[in-house]
């Protein structure tokens, strides 16, 4: 009898200790109105670097630091990927990419909210998201609560493996960065 009872003492104790936790993360999260930060993406063991700016709700900019300087926007409604020196263009409605997952910041709370936490290498925690046929993995740093990148496949079904750092929380940025470039 006394076993079942320790066993019961340490079951609710570890729920407790993750429900905290998650709520922890829930309250950093909810605080960021705008997220600047340092990017490494890995793509079939081909790694790209750059920088983003995330405004909530839905609103993203991206400039990668490669030959042909990528960038991704999104206005909210549509995400834009171009080259800046080709003529490569790409629109796409936001609600059918992942980064909906991370770019609207209620549909990522209530989420988190309804799901188990998990740890990984003691280091990182992260939540499996699902939504409107996307997938997505997002992780959050162990002492801070801060969002620390994410995993999910892109169009091809490659693994796409992104992760954050530099965090800067609530700057003052500029508005004219989520105008969607013109097609050339």
């Amino acid at each position: 009898m006394k076993k079942i009872i320790l066993i019961f003492f340490f079951l609710n104790f570890f729920n407790y200790s993750y429900g905290s936790t998650k709520n922890e993360i829930i309250n950093n999260f909810k605080k960021i109105k705008n997220i600047s930060f340092n990017f490494e993406q890995n793509i079939n063991d081909k790694t790209e670097e750059g920088n983003c700016i995330i405004k909530y709700p839905k609103k993203i900019h991206c400039i990668y630091n490669n030959i042909k300087k990528k960038i991704i926007v999104s206005n909210g409604n549509s995400l834009v990927i171009k080259n800046r020196e080709g003529k490569e263009y790409f629109l796409y409605p936001l609600e059918q990419t992942p980064l909906l997952l991370i770019l609207d910041k209620k549909l990522l709370l209530s989420k988190i909210n309804k799901l188990d936490l998990k740890l990984v290498d003691e280091k990182y925690y992260f939540f499996s998201l699902k939504d409107n046929g996307n997938k997505i993995n997002v992780f959050f740093d162990k002492k801070s609560y801060d969002l620390i990148g994410w995993q999910t496949e892109d169009i091809y079904q490659n693994l796409v493996i992104t992760y954050i750092y530099n965090i800067k929380k609530n700057i003052n940025i500029d508005e004219k960065l989520f105008k969607l470039p013109k097609q050339h």
